[in-house]
Parts: structure tokens; sequence; C-alpha cells
């Protein structure tokens, strides 16, 4: 298993440096660069601004830059931000930890969620209650995140009018203050709850898709598996259906959820952007939208880099984890 996973990080070396570099070139392309703005501000005179693009590195082929953002990467510095002025991971980090409260309590709400309805159905095939899961799992894959979050938006404020006080925030992270006081000079345990309280909605909306998906997929697998020979012999020997059904079917069934996960995290990351520019979440997504169009290179670089490694780091877990759920794979 060591061997595999060192074989596999090997492997994924030209995978990063072909997506980063692919990236690098395509923001190059784009007409203009971060100092172009400010040959329009009377303020700024010629000397300056090519001071600017000197300092920056912005006078510099494109191969050059990219080499010295490479090795700047390799050494945990991801560049400076020409908009915030200050290094990228100070600019990044804070986003980032805020899309992750979104993302791994999105995570665990479709795992959590999709599983147990989907072995349901599967288990109860044309009921009522298969019926309706059905449509739910046909809702949340043919309504796009935005429009759902606006209808989220919309039932919040729905609730506010109709009981005179807010039952789910309209928008946004955390409150200014919590009972009267300011939000960083509350209880670590309120500031929790509080942004808790707020990441109700922004986790339904940005769940919902996946867990239709995965759901169908968990029913479309019981539903196969269980009809297989080894299952027939598995009754047919007197286990009890509860053994038949949690050792047996489930078993192999989950095996292609299992293998969802390294594609997870980046979807959410990508689904969970459009809720937190409707819902007014300050995650990585704004902010990544604020640097495209201020041409801002390390951050859309840092992001993206970012971006890569999770999907990286997501498709070898898929692996190990189809290895331990599935005795069959072998990594030699």
């Amino acid at each position: 298993m060591t061997a595999y996973i060192i074989r596999r990080f090997l492997h994924l070396i030209p995978t990063f440096l072909g997506a980063t570099f692919l990236a690098f070139l395509v923001i190059q392309l784009a007409p203009g660069d971060f100092i172009t703005r400010l040959e329009m501000d009377p303020s700024y005179d010629r000397a300056q601004i090519e001071n600017f693009r000197r300092l920056f590195g912005l006078d510099q082929p494109f191969t050059v830059q990219y080499a010295k953002w490479l090795s700047g990467f390799l050494k945990g510095y991801l560049g400076l931000s020409l908009s915030y002025q200050t290094d990228v991971w100070h600019v990044l980090k804070p986003r980032i930890l805020n899309s992750m409260v979104l993302v791994i309590s999105s995570i665990i709400f479709i795992y959590v969620v999709s599983i147990p309805i989907g072995i349901y159905s599967a288990l109860r095939q044309y009921s009522w209650g298969d019926r309706f899961w059905t449509t739910f799992a046909f809702f949340g894959l043919a309504v796009p995140n935005f429009f759902f979050a606006l209808l989220m938006l919309y039932f919040a404020l729905w609730l506010k009018d109709t009981f005179g006080h807010e039952i789910f925030p309209i928008g946004g992270m955390r409150s200014l203050y919590i009972d009267g006081a300011d939000f960083f000079s509350a209880p670590k345990w309120r500031q929790w709850l509080d942004v808790a309280w707020h990441a109700v909605l922004p986790v339904i909306v940005s769940g919902t898709s996946g867990t239709a998906g995965l759901m169908r997929v968990m029913r479309t697998q019981m539903l196969e598996t269980k009809m297989q020979d080894y299952v027939r012999t598995a009754r047919a020997k007197g286990l009890s259906e509860r053994v038949v059904i949690y050792k047996h079917i489930l078993r192999n069934a989950v095996i292609p959820i299992i293998a969802s996960i390294g594609f997870l995290l980046p979807d959410l990351f990508g689904g969970a952007g459009f809720v937190e520019v409707v819902m007014a979440w300050p995650g990585l997504t704004p902010l990544i939208l604020d640097a495209i169009f201020s041409i801002d290179v390390y951050i859309i670089m840092g992001s993206i880099s970012i971006s890569v490694v999770l999907l990286m780091i997501g498709n070898l877990l898929s692996d190990l984890l189809l290895a331990w759920v599935d005795p069959r794979i072998r990594y030699s």
C-alpha cells in the first residue's frame, strides 16, 4: 500500500504542473493586467506605472513568472496579492476556512441523508415513500443552486414577516451582535452556534443536489445488488434479513458511493460558490470573482492550485477507501 501511495503522488506531479501551467497561460492571454487600469488614473505617471509593473514582475515573460510562482509554491509561498498588497495565503486562509465550514457541513449532510433514504427506497420499491423521495430527487437534480438559494432567501423573509422575527438569517455568515455584545466579544460556543445558525439554509441549498444524486445511486445499487446470486445464497443459508441487507447487500452497494468522494469535494466547492455569492457567504468564490475582475494573478493561481490539490487528495482518498470496503481490490 505504501508503494502504491508513493507512485500515486509521483503521478500527480505532472497533473498538477499541467493544470497550473494551463491556468497561468489562460490568465496571461486575457488583455491587460492589474497595472493596466492605473494607466487611466492621471494621478500616476508613466515612471510609477513601470516601476509597479517591474516590482510585481509583470514585465517578465509569462514562463518566467510561472517558474517564480511555482518555486514559491514549493516553498509554501503563494505570491503577493496585487489588490491587497499582502501575502496571498493571508488573504486566502480565512476565505478557505469559511468555505470549508459550508463544504464539510454539506458533505456530512449529503451522506447522512442520502444513504438512509436510498436504502429505504430500495427496500420499499414503488411504495408511496419511494415515489416521494424519487420526486424529491428529480427536484434536487433539476433546480440550479443559485435559483434554489433565491427561493430559500424568500422563504427566510416569509418566515420573518409571518412570525415577526428571524427564524433563519437572511444571508451572511455571522451576526454583528450576540445578545447586544459584539460578535467577537461573545463566548466561543456562542460564536459557533451563531455561525451554525447562519449555515443551515446554505448547507441545505448546496447539499440538496448531491443528496438527490447519491440517493438515486444508492437506490439503484441496492436494487441491483439484492438480485445477485450470493444474496440468494445467503438467504438460503438461513441468515436473518438484517444481516443479508447490511452485511452483504449494503457493503457491496456502497462501493460506487465511496468512489464518488474524490469528485465530491471539488464539486461542492464549485456548487457552494453560487450559494456563497447569492447568500452573501464570505467564502472563496466571491474572492475569486473579485480577483478575476481586477486580474489579481496570484490570488487566482492560489485558488486554482488549492482546488487541484483537493481534487488529487480526494481521488487518492477514494482509492484507499475502496480498498478498505472491497477486499477484492489490492494495490500492489
